[in-house]
């Protein structure tokens, strides 16, 4: 996923109330890492292949995935967002529920005062 795009989908997921963070997985590799709250994280798309997946991880450890969601190669941010939102990590293999759950509070934007000279400048 492309740096900035990663970033407005974790700004748009804290809005919601996801604790999601930016993941940088490589020169030039973005994700989106999201803690679940109870030791896991779901670290979404940092292979750079074209669709939304996911690896669930605690301690360094892979205990489960998201498969490649269908049509996904093509979604917007918003769509990008909404199937975040409405996966369902509870089974090692997450499936995505009908309807999302209702936003949390909002959390403050990653970087927080110092975001822009954090990254260089290059981002708003």
């Amino acid at each position: 996923m492309e740096e900035n795009r990663a970033r407005r989908v974790v700004d748009d997921l804290r809005e919601r109330g996801v604790n999601a963070h930016l993941e940088k997985a490589g020169v030039y590799q973005f994700g989106i890492r999201v803690a679940l709250g109870d030791g896991r994280q779901a670290v979404w798309d940092t292979d750079g292949t074209a669709g939304l997946e996911a690896q669930v991880m605690r301690n360094g450890m892979l205990v489960g995935f998201v498969p490649v969601i269908e049509g996904s190669d093509h979604f917007d941010e918003a769509q990008v967002v909404d199937a975040i939102v409405r996966t369902d990590y509870d089974k090692p293999i997450a499936r995505q529920r009908a309807t999302a759950p209702p936003p949390a509070a909002p959390l403050p934007r990653q970087g927080g005062v110092f975001r822009r000279f954090l990254g260089g400048f290059r981002h708003h």
